[in-house]
């Protein structure tokens, strides 16, 4: 068998290629950013053929670097930003329009008009997850309204969709020339249109969306030893390798983490943050604003399922102090400039900017800045924007407790933010837990390395993949209850200052 497996990260801002070894060390790596395209307000798109360009560029970056071969792999994977929406036309493989981005929020119309209709509970209950801009069903739904052609296409079967995992995987195959439409039940599970209970299209969440089903795409294992298809010997790896792991990033991130049995967690810090905590192949619904998700499914085994809670922005507001307002460089400088000052001042950033999500569900939410006095400084701000990374995810955190019954004893965390040692520390002060980063922090492409692998028989079990994890620092919590407590409830009140703020239809 040959040394090695791949795995393609497409993101929200970057699309990489990884390779990894028998011990999960990584061998080769290249990435590559793309556009992020803003048209208006709460508009975010990408373009799906840039995407693709992008992809089939690191795939051959990666491998000539190492001086490895696609000989060299014994299958690949894939992981991807969920919720992402493409639809294309099957016969010319052109897009008809930009991949609209989970963050984007034209649609809360849609979303507030299925839970104003009463229509809600049928979502929650079926999918899992509430009414909300967040996910793909709304955006087909759009896409299908609003762009000239594509619903007689569609009631043809020539326009299709797919989330990005789908849309690489069919240009993989072939594309116009025979590209397999399929996506795996991680993918599947945040569409708000599959049945959690029988892993299939719900006609009736079709209904709400008016989605005809021949769009969709066929919903696989996230480890399939049957496989995907295999990459063609004209594209960009020049040969046949298996195409047979398929996870969305944050499930992909919670195999990467080995989070294989209930009670285990994880949080991913990336654009957002994604807080997962494995439920076993038990479906826990939430009454505290979480998602209930398919965490993997490994082959013909039962599916394992997760709670979710997902943070909009996180990353992503250090960016907006980089991008924005210029008050640093780079992404690294806000760990310098907060560490100037021994707490936030008593301000606090809420970064709503695309509402509040997990565990709030409130498109009406905007960002705000409050308690500012003429003492405050830009280092308060960097601080509270490091703060606000933290905060959120205690909300998730005390929202998986009342669902779950689980406390966690330690958190595990990888993505790039943990990077940021201040950051992490302020994590593990705020939870009041230990917070644990892997060795190999790039667990999201690891994960669906591991997927893949899985299916082929270049790992036998998750015993094995539990022997690769390594711990490379652990940041112990310094605050005592009281500053806890303190923080959590300024936290709490500046939330509520942010609520209201946008009139929703």
């Amino acid at each position: 068998m040959p040394d090695f497996v791949g795995a393609v990260d497409q993101g929200t801002t970057s699309t990489r290629f990884m390779v990894f070894d028998h011990g999960g060390n990584e061998v080769a790596k290249h990435q590559l950013e793309h556009e992020q395209i803003l048209p208006r307000a709460g508009w975010v798109e990408h373009n799906p053929v840039e995407i693709w360009e992008r992809t089939s560029a690191v795939l051959q970056t990666a491998l000539n670097k190492a001086g490895i071969t696609a000989a060299d792999l014994a299958a690949l994977g894939i992981t991807n930003q969920r919720e992402t929406t493409v639809v294309w036309n099957r016969r010319t493989g052109r897009p008809y329009y930009n991949a609209i981005v989970w963050q984007d929020t034209r649609t809360d119309r849609i979303a507030s008009a299925l839970e104003r209709d009463g229509h809600g509970d049928t979502i929650r209950t079926k999918a899992g997850l509430p009414p909300a801009t967040y996910f793909s069903g709304g955006k087909i739904q759009w896409i299908l309204e609003n762009v000239d052609g594509v619903r007689a296409d569609a009631e043809r079967g020539d326009a299709i969709f797919g989330n990005t995992d789908t849309w690489l995987l069919w240009n993989l195959t072939g594309g116009v020339n025979g590209g397999v439409h399929v996506t795996d039940v991680t993918n599947a599970s945040r569409t708000m249109l599959m049945n959690l209970e029988t892993l299939d299209w719900d006609d009736e969440l079709l209904a709400l969306f008016r989605i005809p089903r021949a769009m969709l795409p066929e919903i696989r294992p996230s480890s399939d030893p049957a496989g995907y298809g295999t990459t063609t010997t004209g594209g960009p790896l020049g040969r046949e390798v298996p195409l047979t792991g398929d996870l969305g990033d944050q499930q992909a991130a919670t195999v990467g983490q080995v989070c294989f049995a209930p009670g285990e967690a994880k949080n991913t810090y990336g654009t957002g943050n994604f807080l997962l905590l494995n439920t076993g192949t038990e479906l826990v619904r939430s009454r505290s604003g979480l998602l209930t998700t398919v965490c993997y499914k490994f082959g013909d085994q039962p599916a394992v399922f997760a709670l979710e809670g997902s943070i909009a922005v996180t990353g992503s507001a250090v960016q907006w102090l980089r991008d924005q307002l210029g008050i640093i460089s780079g992404a690294a400088d806000s760990e310098n400039l907060a560490a100037q000052v021994e707490d936030n001042g008593g301000i606090y950033f809420v970064p709503a900017f695309s509402g509040l999500f997990a565990p709030y569900w409130r498109s009406d939410a905007r960002g705000a800045i409050v308690g500012l006095s003429r003492f405050n400084t830009n280092a308060h701000l960097a601080r509270a924007t490091l703060e606000a990374i933290c905060y959120q995810s205690r909300d998730v955190v005390e929202a998986m407790a009342a669902d779950s019954g689980v406390h966690l004893d330690v958190l595990k965390v990888d993505g790039g933010v943990t990077a940021n040692n201040l950051c992490m520390q302020l994590q593990a002060d705020t939870l009041g837990v230990p917070v644990s980063r892997p060795v190999v922090a790039e667990t999201t492409a690891l994960g669906a390395a591991y997927a893949a692998g899985l299916a082929v028989g270049f790992w036998s079990n998750t015993d094995e993949l539990r022997a690769n994890w390594n711990e490379s620092k652990r940041w112990e919590p310094a605050w005592d209850k009281a500053r806890r407590d303190d923080g959590y409830a300024g936290w709490k009140k500046a939330v509520e200052r942010t609520l209201g703020w946008v009139d929703v239809d």
